[in-house]
């Protein structure tokens, strides 16, 4: 059975036909067998797009011994170039139904399609291109040793695939972060088993449909969807042949992900919770600082883990600044993802409305001045029952306030004056996260003082968001443990085993 079986194709935007997910095990859809399901809401008008089954020790059990039957059989046996060719070719059935996968995107996440057909939708293929190169050309060590009887030894390394990896995905970019992690996975050789986000089920789900269409042999690729505590992801995490847990997602989950995987001594891989600052300098080419600072606080509703929600200016063109900020917020316009004039989409969910929410009534709460923004937008009659929420600024709150010290993950940020440069490095790294940072200077070596003393993952000058897919990933502090991308991936991805010959 295929998804399209499971439920009716509808145009985007009409909320008369259902789209009902499914878990994919064993390369064969399934509602599963626990009875138990949710309703997935369309973000932008809470329109229902269709039934989510819940999975459960069965499901997980089930997906599992899949993967590993998947090991012991022919993809286990495959060679590095036949299972990269089967990797490359997912990757263009991804691009050849990109429409399908922008719409399934949309539907589950409310944003733009301007947004998601730029970067979602390509990185999300691009990441199955990238790491096949990785693991065709990848080299290991070896090293001649000397012996006492003088005839010598061989050292050499070889790379194996972990096992069983437990992918644990997002809903803020739904299909790129879940193909991050399985891009690498099974381009190494690994079977895994994916729990997506009970808010964004559809692309994983439809992934399973490119996998069996391009012939990726069975139990290689599982989803099993379901909540986290006593759920799908709990199960899964603490099952005992899951041999390795990647998550992304907040800091407190991964503690106790981390937790769980303690049993049995299990490897974890964590893109966490952040706080990221952005420094602009009196020397920065301001337009280029206003419209980066633009795209890393509202992109994608500010839901983006590398997104910007500190902001420090120098002081003598901290006004000017504000007001560019203020005026390029405001001409954010809320609207449908197809609509080509959508500024900026909703909320994930009325539950994360909520949330968010909160923090712009404790910002008031705490002395904040609220330069623009601050609560629900006026849209029309038929996007009211959507997660809407206006994109927010905020000077003046104490450095101690909660939204100059907690993730709220929002279209929001708090903008501060310093007045020197050293000033700006401890305002920066004054937060237990470490994952990003933007630094805005036309001052070389500025730039390169200040972003090497930067407690993060990754440091952006004069940009934001860019990123090279071959360079290093990952949070500094708690905002995450090991580091992905390029060569670096095998870390967790594989086990390295030496293998000493006497000659």
């Amino acid at each position: 059975m295929t998804i399209h079986q499971l439920y009716e194709r509808r145009p985007l935007g009409q909320s008369s036909a259902r789209r009902d997910a499914a878990h994919f095990i064993d390369g064969a859809f399934t509602q599963g067998t626990t009875g138990k399901s949710w309703e997935n809401f369309h973000p932008v008008d809470g329109s229902l797009i269709g039934r989510v089954p819940e999975g459960g020790r069965a499901e997980v059990d089930a997906a599992v011994t899949a993967a590993h039957a998947a090991l012991r059989g022919d993809w286990g046996r495959m060679s590095v170039v036949e299972r990269t060719d089967l990797l490359g070719a997912v990757a263009d059935e991804i691009n050849r139904r990109f429409d399908e996968f922008l719409e399934a995107e949309c539907l589950d996440t409310g944003k733009p399609m301007s947004l998601a057909s730029h970067i979602d939708i390509p990185r999300g293929a691009a990441n199955f291109k990238m790491f096949t190169d990785v693991a065709k050309t990848v080299a290991t060590e070896c090293f001649p040793m000397t012996t006492p009887d003088g005839a010598g030894a061989l050292n050499y390394a070889l790379r194996r695939p972990r096992g069983v990896i437990a992918v644990i995905s997002p809903w803020n970019l739904p299909l790129l972060l879940m193909t991050w992690k399985v891009g690498p996975a099974l381009a190494l050789g690994n079977a895994v088993v994916v729990k997506p986000s009970e808010e964004t089920p559809l692309t994983a789900t439809l992934l399973g449909e490119v996998m069996n269409k391009v012939g990726v042999p069975r139990g290689v690729y599982n989803v099993v969807h379901g909540l986290g505590p006593n759920s799908a992801g709990e199960l899964l995490t603490q099952h005992p042949r899951v041999n390795g847990v990647t998550f992304t997602g907040e800091t407190r989950t991964g503690e106790a992900i981390m937790r769980q995987a303690a049993h049995g001594i299990r490897p974890v891989s964590f893109e966490l919770g952040g706080k990221n600052p952005a420094l602009i300098f009196a020397d920065a080419d301001l337009d280029k600082a206003v419209e980066g600072t633009m795209r890393s606080a509202f992109s994608n509703c500010g839901q983006v883990c590398l997104g910007t929600e500190r902001v420090y200016v120098e002081r003598h063109i901290f006004d000017e600044f504000v007001a560019r900020l203020k005026q390029g917020a405001e001409s954010l316009r809320p609207g449908r993802p197809e609509d080509p004039s959508t500024g900026i989409g909703p909320l994930v969910s009325k539950e994360h409305q909520a949330k968010v929410l909160s923090y712009y009534a404790r910002a008031i709460e705490e002395g904040a001045t609220v330069i623009t923004g601050g609560g629900v937008p006026k849209v029309p009659a038929d996007l009211a029952g959507g997660s809407w929420i206006e994109p927010t600024i905020w000077t003046g709150a104490p450095d101690n306030a909660a939204i100059v010290n907690e993730e709220i993950f929002g279209p929001c940020c708090h903008i501060r004056p310093f007045d020197t440069e050293e000033e700006a490095i401890e305002l920066a790294n004054s937060t237990p996260y470490g994952l990003a940072a933007a630094v805005w200077t036309e001052n070389l070596s500025r730039a390169h003082r200040v972003a090497s003393r930067m407690d993060v993952g990754i440091c952006w000058v004069n940009s934001w968001f860019l990123r090279d897919l071959r360079t290093a990933f990952g949070g500094a502090k708690q905002s995450g443990i090991g580091r992905e991308g390029g060569v670096h991936s095998l870390e967790f991805y594989t086990e390295l085993t030496n293998i000493c010959v006497k000659l």
